[in-house]
């Protein structure tokens, strides 16, 4: 079965879903079911996207790409660094 991917807006929406049928008495399998989605999902949005809303989970998304892009920056700037210190020791 294909791994199906949910926007961060479509998540949002789920889980205030899932608080609706928790008030109205449901278990977290039966909400599961109804979402379509298994507990370790449920439970995984749920620490990451619980209480937020849908403009701070588009910005949460925003700097973990920024964030990516940094790193990622740093790392080359990093190797780039111990190649001219070798090269400066004159170990070629």
């Amino acid at each position: 079965m294909p791994k199906k991917r949910f926007s961060s807006e479509e998540i949002i929406h789920k889980l205030r879903e899932a608080e609706v049928l928790s008030s109205q008495g449901r278990t977290v399998a039966e909400i599961c079911r109804q979402l379509g989605i298994v507990e370790q999902t449920f439970f995984r949005w749920r620490k990451e996207y619980g209480g937020l809303k849908v403009d701070q989970a588009k910005r949460l998304k925003d700097l973990e790409l920024e964030n990516a892009r940094l790193r990622r920056a740093l790392s080359d700037a990093v190797i780039d660094n111990q190649i001219l210190r070798e090269v400066s020791k004159g170990n070629f």
